[in-house]
């Protein structure tokens, strides 16, 4: 009996240290990895401006919690799905890097998710707009924040079929991403009594759209949809605008769009442009005042996927003061039970696919006639209540949902 007392204590003890090291934060750091594309396609929607937006959380986060220190590293992805995956596994495994963020190229995310998985960390998804990720592909160590193909589909179809676009032309960036925006959009458009006449793919980044664009031209859909971001995205605009689709009487709708794609093309180019996004800088107080502090540091106005490195890096770093731990479980079972409430979505919540449920926004791009300042660049036309922008639990495919 007295061995038998002794083992249990042994146990217990044993049990409680395992407890206890769990909890713990991990070497006394708080170690952060920053990867996104820094120098191609997507550089000027995340890149370097995300990750001055994820140093200025840590700034405002004093740079530790609770006495640990907080440590960054960063790297280039180069939107190379191989590049990715092995950068993140030389972080957790020469590193321990805990968390990883930005994350913007589906494919690489995809490739990250899978390592991120695999070794048990959490990664922060603010970039990449794939449905996918809280649908199929879900899993219980990444959350995506900022917006999706299902949110943005939604938004920006519904609005250009409620004015009667019926007929449908889509261009979209031949990678996950793409197809899932392609899907998501089909179904609204088909749902809603509308046809898709037309389907074209290019080949991701792609410098030359005129091919894709005269098909568009040709097909003499009503509306014509660039279900693609980035460069990309300013390419096509830019060659649809060439070749005068909008003055032959054609809609364009752009899926993904950006502050930094409208800023660059100008008003002359983008007015009237219908879009839909999960923030914007001039909406009110907080989020022209984190903006403002953003813009004496970078020289311009953030994006929705910069705007949201800073608010899951806050949410992260809150839930890991608030357990004193690292531990992925641990931290993002205590993101989830805690309401998003900052400069970026208010009474935000993450649901059990790790999807960010937040509003989102349609918007419609000024004329250069309304526009008051050189970043002065949309109409918010009406705000989309978050539980309407997302795909519902009920029609998810997520390995997660308790039925």
């Amino acid at each position: 009996m007295k061995g038998l007392r002794k083992a249990i204590g042994l146990i217990v003890a044993a049990g409680l240290l395992s407890s206890t090291a769990q909890a713990a934060i991990s070497d006394d750091e708080i170690r952060i990895g920053y990867l996104a594309d820094m120098s191609g396609t997507y550089r000027d929607l995340s890149g370097p401006g995300g990750l001055e937006a994820l140093k200025m959380a840590v700034e405002d986060f004093g740079g530790q919690v609770n006495g640990k220190k907080i440590v960054l590293f960063n790297a280039d992805d180069l939107n190379k799905p191989d590049v990715g995956a092995n950068t993140v596994r030389q972080w957790i495994d020469e590193k321990n890097v805990d968390v990883v963020t930005g994350l913007v190229a589906t494919s690489v995310v995809m490739a990250v998710n899978k390592i991120v998985e695999q070794e048990n960390k959490l990664a922060l998804i603010s970039g990449s707009a794939s449905s996918a990720l809280t649908n199929e592909f879900c899993s219980p160590n990444h959350i995506h924040w900022v917006y999706d193909t299902y949110a943005l589909s939604n938004g920006t179809a519904h609005a250009v079929l409620q004015e009667g676009g019926k007929d449908w032309f889509i261009l979209a960036a031949d990678y996950a991403f793409g197809h899932a925006l392609e899907a998501d959009l089909t179904k609204v458009i088909e749902a809603e009594g509308g046809k898709v006449v037309g389907k074209v793919r290019h080949p991701f980044p792609s410098n030359d759209f005129s091919s894709y664009i005269l098909q568009a031209q040709g097909s003499g859909a009503e509306v014509v949809a660039l279900a693609n971001a980035g460069a990309d995205m300013v390419n096509a605009l830019q060659t649809a605008s060439q070749f005068g689709l909008s003055q032959s009487g054609q809609k364009l709708a752009g899926m993904v769009v950006f502050l930094n794609d409208v800023h660059s093309m100008g008003l002359e180019v983008t007015q009237g442009l219908m879009l839909t996004t999960g923030w914007y800088w001039d909406m009110n107080d907080e989020t022209r005042e984190w903006a403002q502090r953003y813009h004496k540091r970078v020289g311009r106005m953030p994006t929705m996927a910069q705007a949201g490195v800073y608010s899951s890096t806050i949410h992260y770093l809150n839930a890991v003061k608030a357990t004193d731990s690292d531990d992925s479980q641990v931290v993002r079972s205590k993101m989830i039970e805690t309401p998003i409430n900052d400069m970026f979505a208010k009474n935000g919540k993450i649901r059990e696919d790790g999807r960010m449920v937040h509003d989102m926004y349609l918007a419609q791009v000024k004329t250069p006639a309304e526009s008051k300042s050189e970043w002065d660049l949309y109409n918010i036309l009406r705000t989309i209540p978050g539980e309407q922008a997302y795909r519902s639990l009920a029609d998810s495919q997520c390995k997660l949902i308790k039925n």
